[in-house]
């Protein structure tokens, strides 16, 4: 009975601990915590123009190879990310912000190519950082890593859902020919690239 109690604290408590071990719960916690950690991913810059620029130290996480799916339904997955881009980068043209953010909301299957049983909904208009993870900052015209299967990127202004919080009449945009970024009036004109979600 009392070698059955010793093991049965032994199992439940685990092996004793140093002063400086936090034992199981003490690791299962940091690895939780890392867990919940955003993985910063790579810039695309691999050239380099000094030592220990980006394009010397590449950090970041790898991007997978390879980066993009086409998924032949008028959808394009990033491998990096799991979200899921129409592949027409401009097929409504240029809209005023609010107008952008309804028709992204509204886009489904059977609109813009799309073969892919999406629903009103699915999509939405890209927040600055879903749209900022797209660019290669190795390239440029267009700023999106070599290879990529996407149609009809042009040059000029992309909006994001993302306003600026220094002033509501503005909102964050990105030139997918430069990968720059900067504000702009809601009441503008820019292109449209909705996103949404992997499904799967």
């Amino acid at each position: 009975m009392l070698l059955f109690f010793i093991l049965g604290q032994t199992a439940i408590s685990g092996p004793p601990k140093k002063m400086d071990n936090p034992g199981l719960p003490g690791c299962l916690a940091e690895v939780s915590e890392l867990q919940n950690l955003a993985a910063v991913p790579q810039t695309g810059q691999t050239t380099s123009y000094h030592d220990g620029d980006d394009g010397d130290l590449l950090m970041g996480v790898p991007w997978p190879e390879p980066r993009f799916t086409d998924n032949e339904d008028g959808t394009v997955k990033d491998n990096l990310t799991n979200l899921i881009w129409l592949k027409n980068a401009n097929c409504f043209g240029v809209k005023t912000w609010d107008h952008a953010i309804v028709a992204s909301n509204n886009l489904a299957d059977g609109e813009c190519g799309l073969n892919d049983g999406s629903n009103p909904g699915d999509w939405h208009l890209p927040n600055l950082r879903e749209l900022h993870s797209l660019v290669d900052y190795g390239n440029l015209e267009p700023a999106l890593p070599t290879g990529h299967p996407f149609d009809n990127v042009k040059p000029g202004r992309t909006w994001s859902s993302t306003a600026y919080a220094a002033g509501p009449n503005y909102v964050w945009i990105m030139r997918m020919f430069t990968g720059e970024w900067s504000t702009y009036g809601k009441e503008g004109s820019n292109m449209v690239w909705p996103v949404r979600s992997d499904k799967d």
